[in-house]
């Protein structure tokens, strides 16, 4: 009798585009895969203020009504604060860099009238840490 053979598949994380671009041979939405997923998963929960979907009100970070406080350190602080704490508690599929800033560095940029947020985290089923980059502006 031969022993029995497990086949083990490494799960992948997807999600689909939101820039809703068709498949060139299958005109069907192409989906993101992987660490391309997590990272458009993360700014998109950055990105989502307090009731902005309707049957979750609660998922979200602020940000966008944070752009809109005067640009100074402090709100730099509140900022990234409203950060970690929306990938901490609605992103599970990330670990948070253990370091001074806890993965998240926030640099005020007058000139640009924004802020430079850098992200560095580390995706639960690979070893290498990830770094994601924006410039959080306000718009009118």
């Amino acid at each position: 009798m031969r022993p029995v053979q497990k086949i083990t598949r490494k799960f992948d994380y997807s999600d689909l585009d939101l820039d809703f671009i068709a498949h060139p041979t299958t005109k069907d939405v192409v989906k993101k895969t992987g660490l391309d997923a997590i990272r458009r998963s993360v700014r998109n929960l950055i990105l989502t203020n307090f009731y902005d979907r309707k049957f979750r009100s609660y998922i979200g970070s602020n940000a966008q009504k944070i752009l809109f406080d005067n640009i100074n350190p402090f709100t730099a602080t509140f900022l990234k604060d409203a950060i970690i704490e929306v990938i901490e508690n609605f992103e599970p599929r990330v670990k948070l860099a253990e370091d001074d800033d806890n993965g998240v560095i926030v640099a005020v940029n007058p000139d640009q009238n924004g802020y430079n947020v850098r992200i560095t985290f580390t995706p639960i089923n690979t070893g290498a840490p990830t770094v994601i980059n924006l410039f959080l502006e306000r718009i009118r």
